[in-house]
């Protein structure tokens, strides 16, 4: 039986992939094979299948399965929803719009990506369908494809409005931790106050993308202030950085001086800063803001798995020429953190599929609203197939 874009594209999203992707697994899996595909499960439960056997380019495609919670019933209907929530009662039954947890991220771009690899016919290249597990959560799916695949280019699925996307931040995250000395409430000059010293510490973290800040030291002692390197600075096509301190926490009882402060950040790279430069990096720039006889950490929140970080491929690479003449859509950077920095780090690497991040209304991906017209998940799918051809 012939792919069907709306068939798999409902079914998809009927499917709850938001806390375990079994189902939805064995639901690509069964459309490989129904469709005479040889998919396999690799080790980490991605599934891969290839099309072609040449020995000229070979062009990987990639989105995952995974959806974030809680999960939002299917509807079909003609309009787009505004600010209510999808509860399953806007279903028409028929129309260009579809409604429900995953129908742009991902599940759109997996219809669009999937109709274009069962449809492809290389010519003396190859053509891989690799589709991730836990791109939501913790991305040792996307990082391992990215380890064990090698292709001349790659074409990471994402809700990017058909625009053709070439850049990303990165994003990790960790925490500061200032180390003091405990002391009695009432004589507090005994002790050394973390929580105090966390003020300088943020204000430190505010200017560390400041290519000209100076530390307070610097400033008392009358110096003359030369540029001190913080962050990378600003990207030719990402902008700034950004880093958030977004939590603190510190302090056992109100009546002893705390001797240890942990801040909490989101860190948004650009190139080519990475997570392991990072924490040195900071840890140097905020030590300068601290009295000596206290200590300051800088550590990663699960540093055992990966992190995506920034990446930005060549906007004149034949790649990003050949997708964005076929897709019509603009080359600009990517509004989200994504897969797509594993495979960048091999070869030229876009992001691109159906359906938005957000609209006027506000969010769509991630959000009560989430949507995708099904007229754009059908143009995805075939400007990828024409880029593919052209390619392999």
């Amino acid at each position: 039986m012939a792919f069907d874009i709306p068939t798999f594209h409902r079914k998809a999203v009927e499917t709850p992939s938001h806390e375990d992707v079994s189902e939805m697994r064995a639901l690509l899996v069964d459309t490989l094979d129904d469709a005479g595909e040889s998919p396999a499960v690799d080790d980490l439960g991605n599934v891969v299948a290839t099309r072609g056997e040449g020995d000229g380019t070979h062009v990987l495609l990639n989105t995952h399965i995974d959806t974030v919670p809680p999960h939002l019933p299917y509807e079909r209907r003609a309009e787009r929803p505004g600010d209510e929530r999808v509860d399953g009662s806007g279903d028409e039954g028929d129309g260009d719009v579809v409604c429900g947890r995953g129908a742009c991220d991902a599940k759109g771009p997996l219809a669009a990506l999937l109709d274009a690899f069962l449809t492809v016919e290389p010519d003396d290249g190859r053509v891989t369908l690799a589709v991730s597990i836990d791109e939501e959560t913790t991305q040792t799916g996307g990082a391992h494809l990215a380890e064990t695949i090698d292709a001349d280019g790659y074409i990471v699925g994402e809700p990017t409005g058909l625009d053709v996307c070439t850049a990303a931040k990165g994003q990790f995250e960790g925490t500061v931790t200032i180390r003091g000395e405990s002391a009695h409430a009432a004589d507090p000059g005994s002790g050394l106050n973390a929580i105090r010293a966390a003020a300088p510490v943020l204000q430190a973290m505010e200017s560390f993308d400041e290519r000209e800040s100076a530390s307070a030291s610097e400033v008392e002692s009358g110096s003359d202030g030369e540029p001190r390197a913080g962050g990378p600075g600003e990207h030719e096509t990402l902008g700034r950085p950004i880093l958030t301190a977004s939590m603190i926490e510190g302090g056992e009882a109100t009546n002893q001086v705390p001797a240890e402060c942990t801040i909490t950040f989101d860190r948004r790279s650009v190139p080519p800063e990475t997570s392991e430069s990072f924490c040195d990096d900071l840890r140097a720039h905020l030590e300068q803001w601290l009295p000596d006889a206290m200590g300051l950490e800088v550590e990663l929140i699960r540093p055992d798995t990966p992190f995506p970080e920034a990446f930005a491929t060549d906007p004149e690479a034949e790649l990003v020429r050949t997708l964005q003449d076929a897709s019509g859509g603009a080359v600009r950077p990517f509004g989200a953190a994504t897969e797509a920095s594993y495979f960048a780090a091999h070869g030229p690497t876009v992001v691109f599929g159906p359906g938005e991040l957000s609209d006027e209304v506000g969010a769509v991906a991630h959000s009560k609203r989430e949507y995708v017209h099904l007229s754009e998940v059908r143009t995805a799918a075939r400007a990828v197939r024409e880029t593919v051809e052209r390619l392999v």
